[in-house]
């Protein structure tokens, strides 16, 4: 069991949602401040009930208090509803949408109600000012803490139930996706109560089809004080669909996995950079020839070499990876069916070490574990110590604890003293285990993914689910609450994030405009990037795209300067583009800007020197190297057209969910836009009214996009330039 939390009742259950409602009005009272998890924990059904309630009675004052608040993708054109509606319907099934969500995109959330996020969907409020102006700027890990402060006096989750009985002879409970910050709102606000500050209520939305996952995520059931359990809430779980992963991300992904430290840890997110880590990392473990060839093509290998021996490696993982990641995505899974996850960690920082250092064979146990207790400084086994070694197996299951004493199986008393050496002989012989059990190979925070993930999390046979241990962010994102075993299990650890820009200084702008205008949110980042400097072995990697399209034209997104930052550049380290990696900590701040004029795109290069020059940055007599100059998107794609040929560096790595013909339509889409942006209409019009005969290998294209007989011209238009979008 994980989390208990003491003084509670066994809850209220209810088949139906409105008599919760009742019933949560009732005891709180009718100003409702709801903490509701971000992502996939959201107690869909539950929030609408509330936000319609509040809709139809103005002196209710609802303040919802999330993140990450997901909503199925919204066709713009007719065209794009022709090609989505069909694949959101069978992709995302019955799963319900937020109504919030849809009366924030029209502006017509009411005034007694106010939704507050410390994270959006990236570029979802970017052109809601009411958004913007209720947006909570927090690190994850204050997330619990600002929630509170903001009065919190409800928090509801959905969660997994399992109708095994527990000790209480009831159904079982998990947090499943999300135990990341609602285990500690919820004991801020018990201690609130039992303070009389104020009446609070705990709710679960209870929904089968999550996936149980246990360890921390596994909670009593008096942690609820009220539990929605019925039929129509066993709903479809809201999915993230793949999305195609491009040349520049493989080619980031595949610098990336050369920072991989066999027997390391690893942290990644969600989208397409993820997957083009866990794609080159699978290649490294599996295909290790054709990656070695892929290093040379990007001249890896002699550009980094002697960097990578020190902190990464391009050969087969033989001792496996740790995974500590707020977020689980489904890359981890993949990881961990091709072996590459595999590198257990134990819950007692002693025995966590002496396996670092090999001192502690996890296969077969010897005397030398407690030697190695004594030489670490560990003389007495406490009690909640021995619960931990016993439950890892270090002790027998036959061996029992008292009151400083070990009791062997034969009733014989041995004082629980690692430095007594009578003591560690007596005990290496009648209460010693053989072997190591029940290691974890990774934490995380929250899990979010497409419909496959969650299939496979519950089709998982119930001992290798175990081995995945979902938690806190206050366990998974910094050190604080266990530093001396965090950092014996966090060796070598390779935080690998996500951002928008990065500035000649080394500042990362992930979260914001200049304009203060927010893009998704700090989230986890800042955690991450400060605790690979707190780890002696750490490093901290911040991927960004060398250039985005903006209004048609690139732009750099490797900068002089910006007006917003994330990252700060004191905590500079790692940054890789497409282009190359650049090593910038504690260096000067030449050898930074230097080092990421690099790394950028080509026709950026100079005017980024000029700044640099003209602020007195870099002196007047560089050069930038002549393998920079090389920079650009065609070489990138010259370079991933051949290694592709080798099956290498796919568009979707690990699958996806179109049919063939989407598939076909999903590529000959964005160029039909392009061209219909970038020609006259007059020869627009030529082309559709030329028409010609529809060649038989599309026509079932079209019958998919309800484009077999055009209504109207702008519909003819479109299937003449689709038609030759499917032929080129």
């Amino acid at each position: 069991m994980g989390h208990t939390f003491s003084g509670a009742a066994m809850p209220q259950h209810h088949v139906s949602l409105e008599p919760c409602v009742d019933a949560i009005l009732a005891h709180v009272g009718n100003d409702l401040r709801v903490g509701v998890p971000l992502g996939l924990g959201k107690p869909v059904a539950l929030v609408n009930a509330l936000y319609a309630r509040a809709k139809a009675d103005p002196t209710l004052r609802l303040t919802l208090l999330t993140a990450l608040s997901l909503a199925r993708p919204v066709p713009g054109s007719a065209v794009e509803k022709a090609f989505l509606a069909p694949f959101i319907e069978r992709v995302f099934g019955d799963a319900p949408e937020l109504d919030y969500v849809r009366d924030q995109r029209a502006g017509t959330v009411p005034g007694n109600v106010s939704i507050r996020e410390f994270f959006f969907a990236p570029g979802s409020q970017l052109g809601n000012p009411r958004a913007q102006q209720d947006y909570i700027s927090t690190n994850y890990t204050f997330a619990a803490r600002d929630v509170f402060a903001q009065g919190c006096n409800v928090t509801a989750q959905m969660v997994a139930c399992i109708d095994r009985p527990d000790s209480d002879g009831g159904p079982r409970y998990s947090l499943s996706c999300n135990p990341d910050t609602g285990p500690e709102l919820i004991a801020l606000m018990r201690d609130a109560e039992a303070r009389g500050e104020r009446k609070v209520a705990v709710v679960a939305q209870v929904n089968r089809r999550l996936p149980f996952m246990f360890h921390d995520a596994e909670v009593a059931a008096t942690t609820f004080d009220h539990v929605i359990d019925a039929p129509g809430l066993q709903h479809a779980l809201f999915c993230a669909p793949k999305q195609p992963v491009s040349d520049a991300d493989h080619a980031i992904g595949l610098h990336a996995s050369t920072l991989l430290k066999d027997g390391g840890t690893l942290q990644i997110g969600i989208g397409q950079l993820g997957d083009a880590i866990v794609h080159s990392a699978l290649a490294r473990h599996q295909r290790n020839a054709d990656y070695r060839a892929a290093l040379s093509a990007f001249g890896i290998d002699t550009r980094y070499g002697d960097w990578l021996a020190r902190e990464g490696g391009s050969a087969p993982f033989e001792q496996g990876l740790y995974g500590a990641s707020e977020m689980f995505v489904d890359g981890f899974l993949h990881l961990m069916q091709a072996g590459v996850l595999r590198r257990p960690v134990y819950d007692f920082w002693a025995l966590q070490h002496l396996v670092n250092d090999g001192r502690c064979n996890p296969a077969r146990l010897d005397i030398g574990v407690l030697e190695g207790f004594d030489a670490l400084g560990v003389r007495m086994i406490r009690g909640h110590d021995f619960a931990r070694l016993q439950a890892h197996g270090l002790f027998t299951a036959d061996t029992r604890y008292e009151a400083g004493e070990l009791i062997a199986p034969s009733g014989a008393r041995i004082r629980a003293n690692m430095a007594d050496p009578a003591a560690r002989a007596a005990i290496a012989a009648t209460c010693l285990g053989s072997a190591l059990h029940g290691g974890v190979v990774l934490h995380g925070g929250f899990f979010l993914g497409p419909n496959a993930f969650y299939d496979a999390l519950r089709d998982m046979p119930e001992a290798e689910r175990r081995r995945i241990a979902m938690a806190g962010v206050d366990k998974v994102n910094q050190l604080d609450l266990n530093p001396r075993l965090y950092r014996a299990q966090r060796v070598h650890a390779r935080f690998i994030n996500t951002a928008m820009m990065v500035t000649l200084g080394g500042a990362a702008v992930s979260d914001g405009l200049e304009d203060h205008r927010v893009v998704s949110g700090v989230g986890g980042q800042y955690n991450f990037v400060a605790m690979a400097h707190q780890l002696p072995t750490g490093r901290s990697v911040i991927m960004v795209r060398a250039v985005r399209e903006a209004g048609g034209e690139p732009r750099s997104n490797i900068v002089f300067n910006y007006g917003h930052c994330t990252i700060p550049r004191h905590l500079r380290d790692v940054v890789i583009t497409e282009y190359g990696m650049a090593d910038l900590r504690a260096k000067t701040d030449s050898d930074v800007a230097k080092a990421l004029i690099g790394i950028a795109d080509a026709r950026f290069q100079d005017e980024l020197l000029k700044q640099a020059q003209a602020a007195g940055k870099i002196d007047a007599g560089w050069r930038i190297p002549d393998h920079a100059r090389h920079n650009t998107p065609e070489r990138l794609r010259q370079r991933m057209a051949e290694l592709r040929q080798r099956g290498l560096f796919p568009d979707f790595p690990f699958g996806h969910d179109f049919t063939d013909i989407e598939r076909d339509l999903a590529r000959a889409l964005p160029q039909v836009k392009a061209v219909a942006a970038g020609t006259p209409k007059w020869k627009l019009l030529l082309k559709a009214l030329r028409g010609g005969a529809v060649p038989e290998a599309v026509k079932p294209h079209l019958a998919r996009m309800n484009l077999t007989q055009p209504a109207s011209l702008q519909e003819r238009v479109v299937q003449r330039l689709l038609i030759e979008a499917l032929q080129g």
